[in-house]
């Protein structure tokens, strides 16, 4: 097991890479630690949760909402956890950003972890300390920024993931390419995701490469100021498009980042698009799609980037070079129905 520490404006967070799930209860103690974990998580892993207490949600992302968080605390009170309970997210994207929210609320706060089990999770959901839930079709609507005290890589977890997380997992790995590392890109192109299945060696090295490429931008920009907003690449339309049509997030992010491509060519002389959506369709993630543009532009009028009436969009102005461009809705919407 490897650790490092980083610190963060309110409290230093251990990262623990090459870790193993048992190595959980040598950071925390058992006894006052509660996990919340899904039932595919649960249901796969059943004896590593042998003696710790255990919430088990459904899984999903329409279970990402207020009412589950008020299930979570209704259980936390009966398991009689205090100011004293560390939370503990052992799952995808969903349970780490529900987990890392309830902490922030329950008794004003108490200390949150973070074991990861989706390729998603480990190199981009679980970093950062963005938490929440969504409010209908408009995600991760309400939430905190708030730190982990730790995070735990268990690259293991992934053997139980199926064909699709793993795509979800790429989606976010591209776009951390797309906008600050044109070496893993070209990485990308000369592997398969195949490869990247088979060992998990290599997977190991590819997650702690990603998770190091959020962090150094988290840490210069904890509270999205400047820099952070580059990580949303794809996810301005992506959003947009993912609770409305029930698409997975790496499904929406990756037709998020085609757009974004086709944006970027008009708007900022971006010349790699094909390029960028080849590495995509080779990962199995969807490029081009037909979807309700008024309806997509009308929900991005309530984006959490928007201006009176532009949005703050990220664009590529080539492969490892992100940038913020304020485009107005008018001009989009003009872009969205010529492609």
């Amino acid at each position: 097991m490897k650790k490092k520490v980083f610190h963060f404006s309110g409290k230093p967070v251990n990262y623990y890479f090459d870790a193993s799930f048992d190595a959980l209860k040598t950071i925390v103690p058992i006894a006052s630690s509660v996990i919340i974990t899904d039932e595919n998580v649960f249901n796969a892993h059943k004896k590593k949760f042998k003696g710790w207490s255990t919430i088990v949600l459904k899984p999903g992302e329409q279970y990402k909402v207020q009412q589950t968080v008020d299930v979570v605390i209704d259980q936390l009170i009966e398991l009689g956890a205090d100011r004293q309970t560390t939370l503990i997210g052992v799952g995808g994207g969903v349970i780490t950003d529900i987990t890392g929210y309830v902490a922030s609320i329950y008794m004003r706060g108490i200390a949150v972890g973070f074991v990861p089990t989706s390729l998603l999770a480990m190199v981009d959901a679980s970093i950062g300390g963005k938490n929440g839930i969504d409010v209908g079709v408009y995600k991760n609507m309400v939430g905190i920024i708030r730190q982990p005290n730790f995070l735990l890589f268990d690259v293991r977890f992934l053997k139980s993931l199926p064909l699709s997380e793993w795509q979800n997992g790429f989606a976010e790995i591209i776009k951390h390419g797309a906008i600050k590392d044109a070496a893993l890109i070209k990485q990308l192109h000369s592997h398969t995701l195949a490869a990247y299945k088979k060992d998990l060696s290599l997977t190991a090295k590819l997650v702690e490469r990603n998770v190091m490429i959020k962090t150094k931008v988290v840490l210069a920009d904890e509270f999205e100021k400047a820099d952070r907003k580059l990580l949303n690449f794809g996810h301005t339309l992506g959003h947009a498009l993912e609770n409305t049509y029930e698409l997975s997030h790496g499904q929406a992010i990756s037709i998020g980042m085609t757009y974004a491509a086709v944006i970027a060519e008009q708007i900022v002389q971006f010349k790699s698009r094909n390029v960028l959506v080849a590495l995509l369709e080779k990962y199995g993630l969807p490029t081009y799609a037909s979807f309700n543009i008024a309806k997509a532009v009308s929900i991005l009028q309530k984006d959490k980037k928007k201006t009176k009436d532009a949005v703050h969009y990220i664009l590529v102005e080539k492969i490892g070079k992100g940038v913020i461009h304020t485009i107005p809705f008018v001009t989009l919407e003009k872009i969205f129905k010529g492609i």
